[in-house]
């Protein structure tokens, strides 16, 4: 039944059944229902009519408050409709114009991990695993698809438990007897966001804030609905949502309990463009005014060069190469050398030498040591010419990962 009101005189309970008194009015019509039904009992003592009258009044006040009430999602996201600012608009800007500066060091790391491995009975899922994060900053989790990200999140956020090696979680060593107290810290934001597609937005939030123990979630959830730019979505159906939305819902949620670290599993895998950039925007927009880390899982090199601070990319689960993007494309080069004959490639299987590819008469060398040992020993093979250019993530990805014997 629609409110007859603006704002709600009542809102529904969260447990039990009935309505509680939100507003000045609510109390008053509570307050009159009450003296009239207390009144009705005392002056009419012994007459079999007050039964009649009580049951009366009781229903009287039900309707009141059925047709001034409103849910508690509801009554939520209207609270944040009205404190939303008057520009804010559904449709987001790019990502790439809201790139937050990177987060100060002094804090003590999020997230260590040492030597984590995960063995399937003989397919070693990940192996010798080793990285740190740094509390506030973005870490972008690169590698290609089965390269063990998905279950390295697994065992950083407790539900599978490593074979050996250790990390420590948000202050909290990886330990079984750590798992609800790390829990209470971490959200995971998984690849399919696992919405109930019949209740509302607010109304997904609302049932998962009951699950995360938040007793008093309007504020939650108006602050994780506009962290993600849906507060004018608030009451429409997840399942009338495109799929762009829901994974900002999916968000929302696991922003719901302002956890110090948010796992993101894939969080844009199957959007188009324009959804992508809608996600990647809410969580840029929240994290640079938020003491959050995030560990963002993908196999998408831009996105990942687009928001992270620093960078990890595995493959086969081992980390091949880790650093902040300026350092990593400051590190590499690639050297380009054309010969008079066939190129020479034996001649560069040396230290620093990442990749090394031939065709005809160009030999092409992916460096990590620095380029001038490089075109020193070149030049001593008397190259036609020598061109040192710098790389992108993307050339570090395809050639430290993809390309690999």
């Amino acid at each position: 039944m629609q409110r007859l009101m603006g704002r709600p005189w009542f809102r529904r309970r969260s447990v039990g059944f009935g309505w509680r008194p939100v507003s000045w009015q609510g109390w008053a019509v509570s307050a009159a229902a009450l003296a009239l039904a207390v009144g009705v009992i005392a002056l009419m003592r012994g007459s079999p009519e007050r039964i009649p009258l009580v049951i009366l009044i009781l229903a009287a006040y039900a309707v009141v408050a059925l047709l001034t009430g409103a849910r508690r999602a509801e009554a939520a996201s209207e609270a944040l409709v009205e404190e939303a600012p008057a520009h804010v608009e559904t449709r987001m800007a790019p990502a790439s114009t809201a790139r937050r500066p990177r987060p100060a060091t002094s804090q003590p790391p999020a997230l260590v991990v040492e030597r984590l491995t995960k063995r399937f009975g003989e397919r070693v899922a990940v192996d010798d695993l080793s990285f740190s994060v740094a509390a506030g900053e973005v870490f972008g989790f690169l590698g290609p698809n089965g390269a063990g990200k998905t279950t390295t999140v697994r065992m950083l956020a407790t539900l599978i438990a490593p074979t050996s090696g250790s990390a420590v979680v948000a202050g909290i060593p990886l330990a079984p007897e750590n798992g609800i107290e790390i829990r209470e810290r971490i959200a995971v934001m998984p690849e399919n966001p696992g919405l109930y597609l019949r209740l509302t937005v607010a109304e997904n939030l609302e049932f998962f804030a009951g699950l995360f123990g938040l007793r008093r979630s309007e504020e939650p959830i108006a602050r994780a609905l506009a962290a993600v730019n849906l507060t004018g979505r608030a009451n429409d159906l997840c399942g009338s949502l495109s799929k762009g939305l829901r994974q900002r819902v999916g968000l929302a949620r696991a922003l719901l309990s302002d956890p110090a670290i948010v796992f993101l599993d894939e969080p844009t895998s199957g959007l188009d463009p324009a959804m992508t950039e809608e996600v990647l925007q809410a969580l840029v927009t929240h994290v640079a005014s938020e003491e959050m880390t995030v560990f963002f899982s993908s196999h998408q090199i831009a996105e990942v060069e687009q928001i992270a601070d620093r960078v990890a990319i595995i493959d086969r689960g081992r980390t091949v190469v880790a650093g902040s993007l300026d350092d990593l494309r400051a590190s590499f080069r690639r050297i380009q050398l054309v010969f008079d004959g066939d190129a020479r490639e034996a001649a560069f299987r040396a230290p620093g030498i990442v990749r090394v590819r031939r065709a005809g008469r160009v030999l092409t060398l992916l460096s990590n040591a620095g380029a001038e040992s490089i075109l020193a020993e070149a030049r001593a093979l008397n190259p036609v010419s020598a061109d040192v250019t710098p790389v992108t993530l993307k050339d570090i990805f395809l050639e430290t990962v993809e390309g690999r014997s």
